[in-house]
């Protein structure tokens, strides 16, 4: 029932002999190239916004930098130590993230009281939610966190003794 009848071939089988080598990445391979490119990408959108007038500021700079440096070590030399300091740098992106989207909350929190110092609950939030500072925005750091963590899940280059190692997860 799965096969191609005219070919003797299930189609997955077809489909792969017909895709080029140099497009059969493995699903961990794209997910590596996926925090490159976002890596590049929330760069660029900082330079542009020119997010860099205070300290704070300077934090997803600097943490994107490294990131992108690991990533480039990740993907020329893939070895214990630099999936681990990958892996260290995936978690600080989720906390960057994380306190990113606090700041700009509060920032918006903060502006919003200045200008309507009645408004609690419910419409204070959703006006700092929607205020200046894009509050959700830095989400995407975590996001780009999360997709490198998973890159790293069950990585054969972390594997203990060799038997593990030559087992491929992709």
């Amino acid at each position: 029932m799965g096969r191609d009848s005219w070919r003797g071939k299930s189609f997955s089988e077809s489909r792969r002999v017909a895709m080029p080598t140099f497009m059969r990445a493995s699903l961990r391979q794209l997910l590596l190239g996926l925090v490159f490119i976002g890596i590049v990408g929330l760069e660029v959108e900082l330079a542009l916004l020119r997010h860099a007038e205070s300290f704070s500021q300077w934090i997803p700079h600097v943490t994107l930098i490294i990131g992108l440096l690991s990533t480039a070590m990740v993907f020329f030399r893939t070895g214990r130590v630099t999936l681990r300091v990958f892996q260290t740098l995936m978690l600080i992106f989720l906390v960057v993230g994380a306190l990113g989207v606090y700041l700009h909350y509060r920032g918006n929190v903060e502006f919003a009281l200045e200008r309507y110092p009645s408004l609690t609950g419910v419409r204070l939030i959703w006006k700092a939610l929607r205020g200046a500072s894009p509050a959700l925005a830095p989400a995407a750091l975590s996001q780009l966190g999360l997709l490198g963590l998973l890159y790293t899940y069950r990585h054969p280059g972390l594997a203990r003794n060799s038997a593990q190692r030559h087992e491929s997860v992709d």
